[in-house]
C-alpha cells in the first residue's frame, strides 16, 4: 500500500437511475484497492435490498458489495442514510444503520439540514482512515426539482468539490441526449467538475459510435473515457429495477458462453427444466437472497397478477411491509393457488415471507399503523408478532437442526447469514438453531435468515433435492466467488476505460 496524505475524492454520477453507476465504482474500488486504501460512499440510498454489517448495522446492499470488492469490512459510514420505502409515499428512515423513523417525502426533506451534517460526519471519518473516497450518486444527477435539498448529487459533490464522472445507458436510448441535457442543467459549480463520461452497457461494434463521441466531446469540452459492453457478471443486485432485466431475460439460467463467468457454476451446465418461482411481492426486499439460485436452476419472479403455472419450488421473500403485502396475496388469490401445491413441492418463507406461512399475525400498529390480527397461510405452526418498533439486525452463524428431505442431508452442519426484521415469531420446530421452523412433511420451511442461499450446503441441499424429484442428475461443483465477479467486473472496465485518464482525474500516479 501507497503512503496515506489527505484522501482524495472521486464522484460518480448517472444521468438515470440504473445506468451503472454501482457497477463503476465497484469496478474503480476494485482496481484502486491494489495500490491504495479506498472505501466507497454513498450518502443517502434508497433501496430495499439492505446488508448488516458486522455491527448490526443496516446499509444499502450495493456499498457493502463495493466495500468487499475494495477488500474491506463493510461500516455504516459508507452510507450513512438508507430509505426503504413502505408505501408510494412513505418511508423507513435509515440513519446510521437504525431505524429512525417513517416518514413522508415532505416531512425527510424538512430535516435535510440535519442529514447534511450525518454525512459530512461520515465523510470525515472515512477520510482520516481511507486514502481514496469513491462516491455514488443516486438516480438522475440533474433532479432540478431537488437541488435544494439533493444530498446525494448535489450535496456530496458541494461538500467534497470532488471531480465527478458521469455515466450515460446507451441501452435505454437517447444516451447523447441524456449526456449533454444532464450537463447543461447542473448547476454551474458541479457542472464545472464533471471530468469525463463513461457509456456503459453498449451491444456491438464501437466504432458506430465514433462520431457521436467526438461531438458530445466537442459540445461539451468533456472527454469520454470509455465505452463499456454490456456484461452479465454474477453480483448482487441493488434495487428492484434489476427484477426487470431478470424477466426480460430470454435464457438467464443457461450460460451464454464458457466464459469464466460461467466455469465455476455450481453445476456443470444449468437446467431450465427444473422452476423456482419467487413470489414478487409489491413491497419485496432483498431477493439478492435468491440470485445464488439463478446458475442452477430457472429462477422465476411471478407477480401477484400472473399464473403460478407448476413450479418445482415456490419461494415468499422477505418484505418491507408484511401484512400490506399478505394482504395483496390473498386479494390476488396467489394464496390459494400457494396452498393448492402444499405438500407436492418445497415451499420457503424468508424473513416476511416466513410470517406470511404462519398461522397470525398479531400487530400493535407498528406494522400497518393499526391494532388487529390477521390470519397467515396456515402452513407453519408459528405466530408473529409487531408490538415495537424495533428492527433486529445481526449477523448470524445457526446450525441446521432441521430434517425432512432437503435438510437432512446436511444436519448438524453449519451455515450463516443475517437478519433484518421487525417482529418475532414463535416456533416449536426451528429449523436453523433456535431460528425457522418446519412442518411435519419438510417440505415448508421458514426462516429469518437473509443470505441462505450463499451457504453452498443449503443449496446443495435444496437442489439436489429438486433434481432427484425431476429425474436429473445432480452434478456438484465448487460455487462461483463474488472475489472472481469483483475481478472480472474490474477487468471489463479496465479493457474499455482509459484508467490512466481516471487516475490523473483523481490526483493518483
Amino acid at each position: 500500500m501507497k503512503s496515506k496524505k489527505t484522501a482524495k475524492h472521486l464522484l460518480i454520477l448517472g444521468t438515470a437511475s440504473h445506468v451503472g453507476k454501482s457497477a463503476v465504482v465497484t469496478a474503480i474500488c476494485n482496481i484502486l484497492s491494489k495500490d491504495y486504501k479506498v472505501a466507497p460512499f454513498k450518502a443517502q440510498n434508497m433501496s430495499l435490498n439492505s446488508w448488516i454489517t458486522k455491527d448490526g448495522k443496516e446499509i444499502g446492499i450495493a456499498q457493502a458489495i463495493q466495500a468487499k470488492a475494495a477488500g474491506i469490512e463493510p461500516t455504516v459510514d459508507m452510507n450513512p442514510v438508507l430509505l426503504k420505502p413502505k408505501s408510494d409515499r412513505m418511508s423507513q428512515v435509515i440513519i446510521l444503520g437504525e431505524p429512525y423513523a417513517d416518514k413522508t417525502a415532505g416531512d425527510y426533506y424538512e430535516s435535510i439540514d440535519m442529514m447534511h451534517d450525518i454525512l459530512r460526519g461520515s465523510l470525515e471519518r472515512l477520510g482520516k482512515e481511507y486514502d481514496i473516497i469513491v462516491m455514488e450518486g443516486a438516480g438522475g444527477a440533474a433532479e432540478i426539482n431537488l437541488y435544494d435539498r439533493d444530498i446525494v448529487n448535489i450535496g456530496t459533490a458541494r461538500l467534497t468539490d470532488a471531480p465527478i464522472i458521469l455515466v450515460g445507458d446507451i441501452e435505454r436510448g437517447g444516451v447523447f441526449a441524456s449526456l449533454y441535457g444532464t450537463i447543461e442543467l447542473l448547476p454551474a459549480d458541479v457542472r464545472a467538475n464533471v471530468r469525463g463520461f463513461i457509456i456503459n452497457k453498449f451491444r456491438g461494434d464501437p466504432a458506430i459510435l465514433e462520431s457521436g463521441l467526438r461531438e458530445i466531446e466537442e459540445r461539451t469540452g468533456i472527454p469520454v473515457l470509455g465505452v463499456l459492453p454490456y456484461f452479465d457478471i454474477k453480483i448482487p443486485s441493488e434495487d428492484s429495477l434489476s427484477i426487470e432485466d431478470k424477466s426480460k431475460s430470454k435464457s438467464k439460467s443457461k450460460p451464454k458462453s464458457k466464459s469464466k463467468s460461467n466455469s465455476k457454476s455450481d453445476i456443470s451446465e444449468c437446467n431450465d427444466d427444473v422452476e423456482i418461482a419467487v413470489i414478487r411481492f409489491p413491497r419485496i426486499s432483498n431477493f439478492t437472497d435468491f440470485e445464488p439460485l439463478e446458475n442452477m436452476a430457472r429462477v422465476r419472479y411471478v407477480e401477484l397478477g400472473d399464473e403460478l403455472g407448476e413450479p418445482d419450488a415456490i419461494i415468499l421473500p422477505g418484505t418491507k411491509n408484511t401484512i400490506s403485502d399478505l394482504r395483496d396475496l390473498k386479494k390476488s388469490g396467489m394464496d390459494v393457488r400457494i396452498k393448492e401445491l402444499y405438500g407436492k413441492v418445497p415451499i420457503i418463507g424468508i424473513c416476511g415471507g416466513y410470517q406470511m406461512l404462519g398461522k397470525t399475525i398479531i400487530d400493535s400498529g407498528v406494522e400497518d399503523g393499526r391494532v388487529a390480527q390477521f390470519e397467515g397461510l396456515g402452513l407453519l405452526d408459528v405466530a408473529t408478532t409487531f408490538d415495537a418498533y424495533e428492527k433486529k439486525t445481526v449477523q448470524v452463524t445457526k446450525t441446521v437442526t432441521g430434517s425432512g428431505a432437503i435438510l437432512e442431508s446436511i444436519k448438524g452442519e453449519t451455515i450463516s447469514g443475517y437478519e433484518i426484521h421487525m417482529g418475532s415469531t414463535e416456533s416449536c420446530t426451528p429449523v436453523f438453531g433456535d431460528d425457522g421452523c418446519i412442518d411435519e412433511s419438510g417440505l415448508v420451511i421458514g426462516t429469518y435468515l437473509h443470505g441462505l442461499f450463499e451457504n453452498d450446503n443449503v443449496r446443495r441441499a435444496l437442489i439436489s433435492n429438486l433434481y432427484e424429484r425431476k429425474g436429473i442428475e445432480y452434478k456438484h461443483q465448487a460455487a462461483y466467488s463474488e472475489l472472481d465477479a469483483y475481478e472480472e467486473l474490474a477487468d471489463v472496465v479496465r479493457k474499455n476505460v482509459d484508467m490512466k485518464r481516471v487516475f490523473e482525474i483523481i490526483g493518483i500516479d
